[in-house]
C-alpha cells in the first residue's frame, strides 16, 4: 500500500491491536522485559504503583490485559497497559514491581516473556 507521495504506508491500526485478535494460544510477541518501580505519573495520567498489575508498552492501547508468560520458569500473569515504554533498545515490555514478583524476576532486574492475549 502507497500513500499518495508514493511512499509505503503501513495501516497504524494493524502494529496496535494485533494482540487483541490472536488466540490466547499463539505468542503475539516474545523478547525481554525488565521491570520498574517509579512513583511517578504514567503516559496515561494514572500515578504509577509498584504493587499493581501493570506494565509499559511502546504501541499497545492503555487499557488493554495482556497475559506475560516468563519463559524461563513459565510462570503467567495478567498485567493492564497504563504506560508507554520501555526505553531500553532491545526490551518489548516494563513490568511494575508486582508483576515482575509473581513472575519470578524481580532480582534478576530482566527476563525473556512473550506476550499473549488476555482471556
Amino acid at each position: 500500500m502507497r500513500d499518495f507521495l508514493g511512499r509505503r504506508a503501513v495501516p497504524a491500526l494493524a502494529a496496535t491491536a494485533c494482540i487483541a485478535f490472536l488466540p490466547a494460544a499463539a505468542h503475539a510477541q516474545c523478547g525481554s522485559a525488565s521491570w520498574y518501580a517509579l512513583t511517578s505519573k504514567t503516559a496515561s495520567g494514572e500515578r504509577m504503583n509498584p504493587a499493581a498489575m501493570t506494565a509499559a508498552h511502546r504501541s499497545l492501547p492503555f487499557g488493554t490485559n495482556v497475559k506475560v508468560v516468563n519463559r524461563k520458569n513459565g510462570r503467567a500473569v495478567t498485567v493492564r497497559i497504563n504506560d508507554r515504554g520501555p526505553f531500553v533498545r532491545g526490551r518489548i515490555l516494563d513490568l511494575s514491581k508486582a508483576a515482575a514478583s509473581k513472575l519470578g524476576f524481580l532480582g534478576a532486574g530482566h527476563t525473556q516473556v512473550c506476550l499473549e492475549a488476555a482471556k
